[in-house]
């Protein structure tokens, strides 16, 4: 079979790199040909040479285009990606820094508070457009998005658009496999159920070998929190087994999340540097554990700096015209990681388990059935069909709500280019208590991203 994937926003180097060694590792059946979409031609003709570079070290017979213009691309596709971050990690930093001098700090400003707001009003539009050539040029093409603010942009592309994209993030199996390391137990002996939004996914199920595993884990972080070595059975179990896990992950990793597991019978998945952006009334001033968010804990800057060394890495790569020598050729983890495997699950019905963005559909009883979710999905031929996971309990589900009722106004403002709707999300979003701090803050943000909201005039 013939396979062409599209990679838009192919410069975002760490996910294009990871794509492409995965398939490399993983050889997939069929003729593969990657084409590369970016704006920027600095960086797609350096990522161009660098995945040109991979594919001579490991002489597979993969065939790769890049352009700036999409619509070249896309007639063909059967599977399309999009990374995109629109204005980069200047847009970005914009985001985060504006709200800082009012008080308001964030670790990552991608998916909710002021700084996920104001992303939403540059990404939106921009993914409205790409739904769109996917409906007119490849229809029947697999679209799967890793863009953020995830669950914002999902409902508007299913509001305004005739495509039924797929919302992919690895927060959810990285927190599962935290938990298992702190088990002490294999990773492949977890099973779980799960339901939220992207960013907040909450663990409600959590077992081992069929065992209910929260008592376990409660006990444990009590005994961590006292100074005492838990020496649990299971743990125990799996040590004279032979299993060794890489870290045995600490509460001290993440107080806030262990915090809600007792208040909210739940564990909150990605762990606290994104779930503390969903409180932000028990952080003021961004006050976490005798730090601040997005400074001294969980820094925004290290972030950036990290995308920096990547995008310069690239830039590296690609120069020169010889084989990367296969010592890179080294597994990578990242958002890309399970892209082929959901593919491959869906070709041979392998019905394999994953998280997955949508809207609800009535999986989650009782909510809104075109609100976007996050839940567990099972791949198979037919493509991938949400778990029914039933009713939340009410404190949860009352958390939940007041963020949907947030994404719904922020995609308004972010379709109409009204900036009294922006406002109306910030109040709604809690990160900004003050109407007139909101409404300030607003005028800021449109300002300095100007460029890239022509919606607002």
């Amino acid at each position: 079979m013939k396979q062409k994937l599209v990679i838009i926003g192919a410069g975002s180097a760490m996910f294009t790199q990871g794509i492409v060694i995965d398939l490399l590792r993983r050889r997939p059946e069929g003729e593969w040909e990657i084409a590369l979409v970016d704006i920027e031609p600095e960086i797609l003709a350096a990522t161009e040479r660098m995945v040109r570079r991979y594919l001579l070290a490991a002489d597979t017979p993969v065939s790769v285009s890049a352009t700036t213009d999409r619509r070249q691309a896309l007639p063909g596709a059967t599977v399309v990606t999009c990374t995109i971050g629109v204005g980069g990690r200047r847009a970005w930093e914009l985001d985060v820094f504006i709200p800082r001098k009012h008080g308001i700090f964030q670790p990552v400003g991608d998916s909710v508070m002021p700084g996920g707001i104001s992303r939403a009003m540059r990404m939106i539009p921009q993914m409205v457009e790409i739904a769109r050539d996917v409906e007119r040029l490849c229809p029947n093409a697999w679209f799967f998005n890793y863009g953020n603010p995830m669950t914002a942009i999902l409902r508007a592309l299913y509001k305004v658009t005739k495509t039924h994209p797929l919302g992919l993030c690895i927060g959810v199996d990285e927190t599962l496999r935290y938990l298992a390391s702190f088990a002490e137990i294999p990773y492949d002996q977890v099973t779980a159920t799960w339901a939220g939004v992207n960013h907040l996914t909450w663990i409600l199920d959590l077992r081992v070998g069929g065992e209910d595993a929260w008592p376990m884990m409660r006990r444990k972080a009590a005994l961590q929190r006292q100074g005492k070595v838990d020496y649990n059975q299971l743990g125990r179990m799996f040590w004279e087994a032979g299993f060794k896990p890489p870290k045995v992950q600490s509460v001290a990793d993440a107080p806030f999340s262990w915090d809600l597991l007792e208040e909210f019978g739940a564990f909150p998945a990605p762990l606290d540097r994104h779930v503390t952006e969903f409180f932000p009334e028990r952080f003021p001033e961004g006050r976490y554990w005798g730090k601040t968010l997005g400074m001294d804990a969980y820094s925004f800057e290290a972030c950036i700096a990290y995308g920096e060394k990547i995008y310069s890495e690239t830039l590296e790569l690609g120069k020169g015209e010889e084989p990367i020598g296969t010592e890179h050729l080294r597994s990578t983890t990242g958002e890309h990681m399970q892209l082929f495997e959901i593919l491959d699950s869906i070709r041979y019905d392998r019905r394999r388990w994953y998280s997955v963005n949508v809207p609800n559909a009535g999986s989650i009883r009782d909510w809104p059935v075109d609100a976007v979710v996050e839940l567990p999905a099972t791949a198979t031929a037919g493509g991938l069909v949400a778990l029914p996971v039933g009713e939340l309990p009410a404190s949860i589900r009352a958390v939940i709500l007041r963020r949907l009722a947030a994404v719904e106004a922020t995609v308004e403002a972010a379709l109409t280019g009204k900036p009294k709707l922006m406002t109306e999300a910030m109040i709604l979003d809690g990160g900004v208590s003050s109407y007139g701090v909101a409404t300030k803050l607003t005028d800021e943000l449109l300002r300095a991203q100007a460029v890239h909201l022509p919606q607002f005039g």
